[in-house]
């Protein structure tokens, strides 16, 4: 065999081979995706990848190691608390179907008047496939598996179950997440017995839970409080 038949034949049975390998790695990953979307369908989930990278940047930078997670079922969240997340982060979140592209159209037309910067347009059922399933660093491949995760959990989970694991899952301060925790750090009290404006103070919050205080909110997250409850006011009961 000449050098040339060589090659020829290498880059035949080669591309065979990376092609073999994709779709080897599609289907394990499809497969995995599943399980583990079901599985979290009816199981809590019991630790997400910003913990344990928030655990890893403790340790590393010598800090005392914080990790408040307690779940806790949504019969055991206060009312006020669910209708404050959807107030506040996504008010189309029982209307759209993972993705609100009229909120995201919005951001982007808001976005050119502010010298290009964008503000967040993800929807509930987004952060919560990217808390659960994702790392928090933005990328172009995060973004397309988070699409992907988004649509598994709003076809198999549905809204109860999404809004469900958000509350539960989302870091809400430093080393405090979902909130049962949460509750407990800045009120001393329970997820069930939060007030309104306790629940509205709690969630206020979200945009920079490490930075910012439910308990001793500045100026800032007070104005955000009360837009949120009159938000509140304003929308209809959860449907379920």
């Amino acid at each position: 065999m000449s050098n040339t038949e060589k090659l020829e034949w290498l880059k035949k049975n080669g591309l065979k081979y990376i092609l073999r390998l994709f779709l080897k790695i599609a289907i394990w990953f499809t497969g995995l995706s599943l399980f583990l979307v079901l599985l979290f369908k009816w199981v809590p989930v019991p630790v997400t990848p910003l913990m344990l990278i928030r655990t890893a940047q403790q340790i590393t930078s010598g800090q005392k190691v914080i990790l408040k997670h307690d779940w806790v079922p949504m019969k055991k969240i206060s009312p006020h608390l669910q209708l404050a997340a959807v107030c506040s982060e996504d008010q189309n979140f029982f209307t759209h179907h993972g993705i609100d592209f009229g909120a995201m159209k919005k951001a982007v037309n808001e976005s050119k008047k502010k010298n290009g910067k964008l503000r967040g347009a993800s929807t509930i059922s987004q952060q919560t496939a990217k808390n659960v399933f994702l790392w928090p660093q933005r990328s172009w491949v995060r973004k397309g598996l988070e699409v992907w995760f988004t649509g598994l959990i709003e076809l198999i989970w549905g809204k109860k179950r999404i809004l469900e694991v958000y509350l539960n899952s989302i870091e809400m301060g430093n080393g405090i997440y979902g909130v049962e925790a949460a509750a407990n750090n800045y009120f001393g009290t329970s997820a069930s017995k939060l007030t309104k404006y306790q629940s509205a103070s709690i969630i206020a919050i979200l945009p920079s839970p490490r930075k910012w205080n439910a308990k001793n909110p500045g100026p800032y997250v007070r104005s955000r409080t009360e837009w949120i409850i009159g938000q509140m006011r304003l929308h209809s009961p959860l449907p379920y």
